[in-house]
């Protein structure tokens, strides 16, 4: 699916940090606008990471959701790939005269289906390439691979530290396809849509974000979340479920493994929800785009109205 495709489509899109309420007003105003939710999530593509994810059981989406179980956990997804998926289901959902609805926090996979970003072909799970430049990394050491991209594009490599070796190799496959990581990153803050899209962010005072993150958290326990992380792990996953970003199952490896406190884990998932959180309002807070709404203790049918005012859209 290329940008020039998507240019008449007019796409909503609903972000903001996590638990501020997104998927709740999301549904609203599918509901309201004949609208289908695309969901903008690094970690709800993958199967079998439901609770910690706080992805909306099957039952309980009152329309349809797309870009949602795409992967296994330990299979490779990048902003690349959830690219190609997202946009295809933007222009599946638009043919049939309905409303494609982007939802989610993960700042670089919204810009990158709404946006004009280009990524090199490499970049895909299990690509010759790829696999080339892990086994150079393997052993020779990241230095090794750095004095590579160095050779080959000097810019890129002067942009990116040798110990961040998975950059490294994101640059090398960038300039396999022509594309310099360095120029890219210049024009990153140039955004460019690519389609006739319109954002509204929500927020609400830091305090009350931090209690709703908490609430969330003690619920997913309730709802089984530890259960789910023991399911993962007996199938293999841990690798998936101890990387960086598994914030909600990597802090429960030790407890299952090796008996550590569970309630100093689930404190742990509380901090660091809260810490992406902050990250994630300084992302979406930097793009101009975005109509802030703050929800405070509003119901999420006045949030809708308000973003349905702020946007000038109507229910017709």
């Amino acid at each position: 699916m290329t940008s020039s495709d998507l240019l008449a489509t007019f796409v909503l899109a609903v972000v903001g940090p996590t638990a501020v309420g997104k998927t709740v007003l999301a549904d609203r105003l599918a509901m309201r606008l004949d609208g289908e939710i695309v969901s903008a999530d690094s970690m709800q593509v993958y199967r079998g990471m439901n609770i910690g994810t706080a992805k909306p059981p099957e039952a309980e989406r009152p329309v349809a959701y797309h870009c949602i179980d795409l992967a296994e956990p330990n299979e490779s997804f990048s902003a690349a790939l959830f690219q190609r998926a997202g946009r295809a289901a933007i222009a599946e959902i638009a043919s049939r005269e309905k409303l494609p609805i982007v939802v989610g926090g993960t700042g670089l996979y919204v810009r990158a289906l709404l946006d004009r970003m280009e990524f090199p072909r490499g970049e895909q799970a299990g690509s010759p390439a790829r696999a080339r430049y892990e086994a150079i990394a393997a052993e020779q050491g990241g230095t090794a691979l750095h004095d590579l991209l160095a050779q080959r594009d000097p810019a890129s490599a002067a942009a990116i530290h040798p110990n961040n070796t998975r950059r490294v190799i994101r640059a090398l496959e960038m300039a396999d396809g022509g594309v310099s990581y360095a120029a890219q990153l210049a024009g990153f803050s140039a955004r460019e849509s690519v389609c006739d899209a319109r954002y509204i962010g929500l927020t609400m005072p830091r305090e009350a974000l931090y209690a709703r993150i908490d609430a969330r958290v003690d619920a997913m326990m309730a709802a089984g979340l530890l259960g789910e992380v023991e399911q993962l792990l007996a199938a293999g996953f841990r690798d998936a479920l101890t990387a960086a970003a598994a914030i909600g199952y990597k802090e429960f490896v030790p407890v299952i493994e090796e008996g550590e406190d569970l309630d100093t884990a689930i404190a742990a998932v509380k901090q660091a929800s809260r810490r992406y959180a902050k990250r994630q309002l300084s992302w979406f807070r930097s793009d101009p785009r975005v109509t802030w709404i703050d929800v405070g203790d509003h119901h999420v049918d006045d949030t809708a109205n308000a973003a349905l005012d702020a946007l000038d859209l109507s229910e017709s």
